[in-house]
This record gives C-alpha cells, sequence and structure tokens, in this order.
C-alpha cells in the first residue's frame, strides 16, 4: 500500500493507494488563509501538520488494515510558500504564500542584482516565488531573517515533521528562484541575492528518489508499523502530472484549482520567460516541463460564491449541461494579480459589458469563460515557446463540471480528456511516487495515463464565437492598468 499527502491551499488531501494504483480511500482535513493586508496571504505551517494528523487518523480509522500495511508515502504541496525556522527547527512567522503579492518590488531588485537571473532560473522573478518574498522579510522584518537557519516549503515542512529531515525535490525547489533548473542543483550566485546560502537550504532529491523513513513515534501514531520510505514527492502541478500520466514529451493537462496551471512536459530544459511561461524541473528525473499558471480559477468561483452568498454547485446549476454561446459580460480573473502572460502582481480583476440584463447566471458564466480565456492565454504562450499542444488531459476540482470542460474546450479549440481519478491531482501522483521510491521502480511506466472517462471535443459551432469572446477578452489587461492605474 502507497500513501499520498497533498498540502494544498484549502486543505490537506490523502489518497491511500494499492499496488495496482487503485484508490482504496482518501480523506481530506480544512485549512484557513489570512489576508490581514490587501495582497498578502499567509498560513500557520503548524496547521498543515495539523491538517495532515487529522486526516490520516479518518484513513486510520476507516482502512486499518491498509494503513498498516503502507511502505511508501509521497508528498504533494503548494509551491512558493515561505517557511522559515530557526536553528531549533521553529516557525518564525506565518508561511508567506504562492498567492501573496507583497514582493514585487523585491522581484526587480533581484533581477537588478543578478543579470543573469532568467538565464540561471529559466523564468522571470515574480512575487509568488519563495526568493523575493525571504528578500522582503529581510528589508521589512531584519530581526525575523537574522535569525533564518532554514527556509522549506510547505510540504518539506510536513516532511520533517514526518521523518526529521531536511529535504526537498527538484520541482518544488525549482519553483524557489534559487535553483540552477538546468543543471539541477542550488544557485550561489541566486542565493546570495537574498543573503543566503546552500546552508540554509534542504537537500535535494529527485521525486522518485526516497528522502528518509517515518519516524519510530510517528509511525507510531499513524498505525504504520513498517515505518515506510518517504518520497522526494513533488510540487502540486508536477506530482499531478504524474498522477495524470504527463511526463513524456509535450504531454499536456489543464489543473483547475484555486489557481489555474497549463502544463506541459519537456524532455529538456525549455525556458521563455518572455511571456510569463514557467520552465522548472518535473517530479522524475532528467525531465522538465513548461507551465502557464493563472492565480485565479477555480478561486474567482469560489470568490463570486462568496460574494453573492450562493453555494458553487448552485451557481454551476443555474447554468445547465450547457450553454448556447458566450456570454455578454466579461470578467477579468484576475483577483491576486496575475502570472502568464503579464507578469503583473499589482493588476485587479474586472467585470466588462455590464447590464440591466446582468444576473446571477450571467455573473457565473462570465466567470467560468474568463478563467477559460486565461487558460487560452496560457495556450497561446506556449505554442510560441515551442509546445505543440494538440490536446491535453484536465484534473483538479474545476473538472468535476462537464460544463466548465466543454467552456474550455470550445475556448482553447482542443480535445480535453477526463480521466477517472483526474480529481485527485496531486495526491494520487505523489502515492505513485512514493511507490517509486519503495520499490524502485522506474516513475516513467509507473506514472500512466490513468483509465479515461470521457473526452470532450470542441463544438465546431461555437469555437469561432470563443475566439471572438477571447479577442474582447485580451483586451481587458490594457483597460485594468489604465482605469486603476
Amino acid at each position: 500500500m502507497y500513501l499520498g499527502i497533498d498540502v494544498g491551499t484549502s486543505g490537506v488531501k490523502i489518497v491511500l493507494m494499492d499496488g495496482g494504483h487503485k484508490v482504496v480511500g482518501s480523506a481530506t482535513a480544512g485549512l484557513e488563509v489570512s489576508r490581514s493586508q490587501p495582497g498578502w496571504s499567509e498560513q500557520a505551517p503548524g496547521d498543515w501538520w495539523s491538517a495532515t494528523g487529522k486526516a490520516v487518523a479518518e484513513l486510520k480509522a476507516a482502512h486499518p488494515g491498509q494503513i498498516a500495511a503502507v511502505e511508501g508515502i509521497g508528498l504533494s504541496g503548494q509551491q512558493h510558500g515561505a517557511t522559515l525556522l530557526d536553528k531549533d527547527g521553529k516557525v518564525l512567522r506565518p508561511a508567506i504564500l504562492w498567492n501573496d503579492a507583497r514582493s514585487f518590488v523585491e522581484c526587480t531588485d533581484i533581477e537588478r542584482d543578478v543579470p543573469a537571473a532568467r538565464k540561471i532560473s529559466g523564468n522571470i522573478c515574480m512575487a509568488g516565488f519563495t526568493a523575493p518574498k525571504i528578500a522582503w522579510v529581510r528589508k521589512h522584518e531584519p530581526k525575523v531573517f537574522e535569525r533564518i537557519a532554514k527556509v522549506l516549503l510547505p510540504k518539506d515542512f510536513v516532511r520533517l515533521h514526518m521523518t526529521g529531515d531536511y529535504a526537498s525535490d527538484m520541482s518544488d525547489s525549482a519553483g524557489t528562484y534559487w535553483l540552477d533548473v538546468a543543471k539541477r542543483d542550488w544557485s550561489e550566485t541566486l542565493l546570495a541575492a537574498t543573503g543566503l546560502t546552500r546552508a540554509h537550504m534542504p537537500k535535494l532529491y529527485e521525486g522518485s528518489e526516497p528522502t528518509g523513513r517515518l519516524t519510530e513515534a510517528v509511525a507510531a501514531a499513524w498505525g504504520m508499523p513498517k515505518r515506510p520510505v518517504v518520497a522526494g514527492g513533488g510540487g502540486d502541478n508536477p506530482a499531478s502530472a504524474c498522477g495524470i500520466g504527463a511526463v513524456k514529451d509535450e504531454a499536456a493537462f489543464l489543473s483547475v484549482g484555486t489557481s489555474g496551471v497549463f502544463f506541459v512536459s519537456n524532455a529538456r530544459f525549455s525556458p521563455n520567460a518572455g511571456r510569463a511561461i514557467h520552465a522548472f524541473c518535473h517530479a522524475v528525473p532528467g525531465t522538465w516541463h513548461q507551465m502557464g499558471v493563472h492565480l485565479s480559477a477555480a478561486g474567482s468561483l469560489e470568490w463570486l460564491a462568496h460574494n453573492l452568498r450562493r453555494p458553487v454547485p448552485e451557481l454551476l446549476a443555474m447554468l445547465g449541461d450547457k450553454v448556447a454561446g458566450p456570454a455578454s459580460a466579461l470578467f477579468l480573473p484576475y483577483l491576486s494579480g496575475e502570472r502568464t502572460p503579464v507578469a503583473d502582481a499589482t493588476v485587479r480583476g474586472m467585470f466588462a459589458g455590464l447590464g440591466q440584463e446582468t444576473d446571477e447566471r450571467m455573473l457565473t458564466q462570465a466567470v467560468l469563460e474568463g478563467v477559460a480565456y486565461s487558460f487560452r492565454d496560457s495556450l497561446e504562450a506556449l505554442r510560441v515557446a515551442g509546445s505543440a499542444v494538440k490536446e491535453a488531459s484536465v484534473v483538479g476540482g474545476g473538472s468535476r463540471s462537464r460544463m466548465w470542460v466543454q467552456i474550455m474546450a470550445n475556448t482553447l479549440g482542443i480535445p480535453l480528456t477526463l480521466h477517472h481519478g483526474g480529481e485527485l491531482g496531486g495526491a494520487f501522483g505523489a502515492a505513485r511516487l512514493g511507490l517509486c521510491a519503495a520499490t524502485g521502480a522506474d516513475p516513467m511506466t509507473v506514472c500512466a495515463k490513468p483509465p479515461v472517462a470521457a473526452v470532450v471535443e470542441p463544438e465546431r459551432g461555437l469555437t469561432a464565437a470563443y475566439s471572438d469572446g477571447y479577442a474582447r477578452y485580451s483586451r481587458m489587461y490594457k483597460a485594468a492598468k489604465e482605469v486603476m492605474g
């Protein structure tokens, strides 16, 4: 048996998988995000560990025999979060998360101080990355900065409590802006730009490599007498790629979670920072990936539901099984700034084209289409970057809405494939990496595509209309900047 633990933003999800990749059980424990100031986003690292314990306890109660047979565990998690620890491993401040926008000035500082930064990292420096967050702490919280002994990513903080090891994997570490992505090693040049050294970093592993074993105390508490090996794992998107089988060259998927990702696997390091396409290490050895990132995907729908005081399922139900064409209203989903294609942490979202006829139904459709148009931005940028994307799989909570997937297929103009278990995302991929670490199996073989549930083809009668809608949407960023300054 194998366990996959995904430390997400809204909750910790755990999947229990057998040797044939059948999901035996799953559990989730919720998390809260603190937004004490505009553009800020933080969590208490201790909550990740508490939520992990709750989810494991739920699985243990439901499947005690299978939990006792666990031999390998993989970790997945929200990327970029800055978790600062002192010399005793104690948390110094709340973790600054991936969708925190406060450090946009520090991004400029890093690229000014290290002219080769984009060449080394393969990416534009963005406020979501870990390095500029540390530069912000150094400038604004110098007493905290002086006490930093280690910087960990969210899933690796959970690993520390599981095994006692300061360790991370290549894919998650590539999103810190401290990694030489081509060499798959820490860049002392980029570390020095934020006042850190290699000593502040965890040891690097490939995602399918073992990093340690559960401590005796944790193994006893979790009911796992075999003290399972813990794999390097991956960032949530590379781990999702392992779950959906996107590990070979040009295999692609869309992740429609709180954030949105258009992910393409690459056999070689292929950076193209000009359109804010990320180029990171994959969670499997000798492989890289490109991805467009959108900070508010399903998060946009959750935001609308919160403000309309209607649950998401109710809003979706109002639209029925399909829509007849694009809404007259438009939505720019830049609620926390945006990465691809604008790399702008300060821009914010907007509605346009509102009229007397605009109601909750039209606002919902506009939000769904705005997110689909943002994915079209990524598709166009990935094509410019050299990726020939002809089809893609869909994972994440948003994949549960067939109507939304149809809107995305119409907008992108390519077939979208739904897989059984695709909503499990990074947790399932992490379990597969745990299997590799425990058995030594080849991740390229283990991380095969799961069974197909459905293929959603673009509706020929609507693709032209959605291309017109995308052309209108493409002008909204400039309008937003002009209006908000």
